[in-house]
């Protein structure tokens, strides 16, 4: 019964939680990303290079020609096929870019938090303790 008791503290610890969170946000996230370079970025940058799909790109190291990254794997040719490697590092930098945005983010709102001003502070108890004898020397 120790194990499991102590398996189930150890489950249900804050850091534990959070980090099961961040997992499943961090997945959720990294579909959009994922989104947002196939559907919308690496059709800009296809367009802009007169419709070369980078994951297309390749070099035939063996013998024959092929048109295509799919023809020569098919026909079982040696390939050295650098697109999907540089569709890889564009993945790589725009998902690198949106955390360091989130970050940034993140960490304005947390500055802005810090520099918010304190309530100013009231009489301190000795003050008050003052004015009251003052007050009843007066009386």
């Amino acid at each position: 019964m120790g194990f499991v008791k102590e398996f189930k503290e150890f489950a249900m610890k804050g850091n534990v939680m959070d980090m099961a969170v961040g997992v499943i946000i961090g997945g959720a996230f990294g579909k959009i990303v994922s989104s947002l370079v196939d559907d919308i970025i690496m059709p800009l940058i296809g367009k802009m290079t007169g419709g070369v799909s980078f994951t297309d790109l390749f070099v035939n190291l063996g013998e024959g020609n092929y048109q295509t990254l799919a023809a020569a794997k098919e026909a079982g040719a040696a390939v050295f096929a650098y697109g999907q490697f540089i569709q890889n590092i564009i993945d790589f930098l725009i998902v690198a870019f949106c955390i360091f945005l989130m970050i940034k983010g993140m960490n304005n709102l947390n500055k802005k938090k810090e520099e918010e001003p304190a309530a100013p502070a009231g009489p301190t108890q000795e003050e008050l303790l003052g004015e009251i004898r003052d007050l009843l020397k007066n009386k």
